[in-house]
């Protein structure tokens, strides 16, 4: 899917499908098609495969091309079947407009033309569109983070305010809960440090609109760090609520275990009393005698009596 944007009075209006491409000051690229490659390649604008945007070395997602930047970052957004990933995002950037490349859905890609004349920097030109850009996945990853945080809260509230009371399905549950947090903070952070890297990259530049716009790239490395900051918070306490609903979980399985073998000590001594009485000895006086049936029952009825009030006595039940 291609959609291609130009500023209009202060704000970005989304181009018609038969508009001239090279009018547009952002082409956002979604699984590109080859005739759509074909159209950026006749721009001037190589547009990189999947294969390329995946290659991990850092002279491979940040390097300039002839008049372009190429700058590839990982964020967090949704798959073709709605699964959550973290994918790779490639940003081109020339003079005359900016590209983006992607093959999975981050929200702030189909927010942004909305919010484009709200943001910081404005959107006038190619360089002001991308830090907007950056502006709103920073808010995006923002909003994540916080959300990672409320639901560690009602994971927390649960496990500390209920504890080992909970049903082992519940328990279950809200490991499954910590565990999806936690490779959620896992996705954030991988976005946090690459945007960071492509804005220190950014920022090298030599361009003078690049240079009026420092103090705009050096308030999102601030606002990165911070986030950072939160981040490593989060992972503790993610580290914390896995650790305490484990913790509950093995509380839990021991108190059925000691429950288990509690009955299975009241058992015992009637077993012994019973075993010895099938032992069917030929000199047993007891067996010949009436009272001896009787005797033996109530022999282990009063063995299992003592064990129960002896435990209880202990405070073992």
């Amino acid at each position: 899917m291609l959609a291609a944007f130009r500023n209009v009075a202060g704000h970005l209006e989304r181009l018609a499908p038969e508009a001239d491409l090279s009018l547009a000051q952002w082409v956002d690229l979604y699984r590109p098609l080859d005739s759509q490659v074909a159209l950026l390649a006749g721009l001037g604008v190589a547009v990189p495969t999947l294969a390329e945007m995946e290659e991990i070395e850092i002279s491979a997602r940040l390097y300039h091309e002839g008049n372009s930047d190429v700058m590839t970052v990982v964020l967090p957004g949704l798959s073709t079947t709605k699964d959550p990933i973290a994918g790779p995002v490639t940003f081109i950037l020339t003079s005359a407009r900016l590209v983006t490349v992607r093959h999975h859905a981050p929200r702030p890609f189909d927010t942004y033309a909305e919010h484009a004349g709200r943001a910081m920097v404005g959107c006038a030109t190619p360089d002001q569109i991308l830090l907007g850009l950056v502006e709103e996945c920073v808010a995006r990853l923002a909003d994540l983070l916080e959300g990672i945080g409320k639901a560690l809260d009602q994971v927390s509230g649960t496990v500390f305010t209920v504890g080992p009371g909970l049903p082992p399905a519940d328990l279950q549950t809200a490991l499954q809960k910590v565990g999806r947090e936690g490779d959620l903070l896992g996705r954030i952070r991988l976005g946090l440090l690459t945007l960071e890297r492509m804005l220190s990259f950014y920022g090298q530049g030599e361009a003078k609109a690049r240079a009026e716009l420092r103090p705009a790239v050096k308030a999102l490395m601030r606002d990165l760090a911070a986030l950072n900051v939160h981040a490593d918070f989060l992972g503790s306490r993610i580290g914390l609520a896995s650790d305490a609903t484990l913790g509950m979980i093995n509380l839990a399985q021991n108190a059925t275990v000691r429950i288990v073998s509690v009955v299975a000590a009241l058992f015992l001594p009637p077993t012994l009393i019973a075993s010895v009485y099938g032992m069917n000895f030929a000199v047993m006086p007891e067996l010949a005698t009436a009272w001896g049936y009787p005797m033996a029952l109530g022999l282990m009825v009063a063995s299992a009596l003592f064990t129960y009030l002896y435990f209880k006595w202990k405070g073992w039940l």
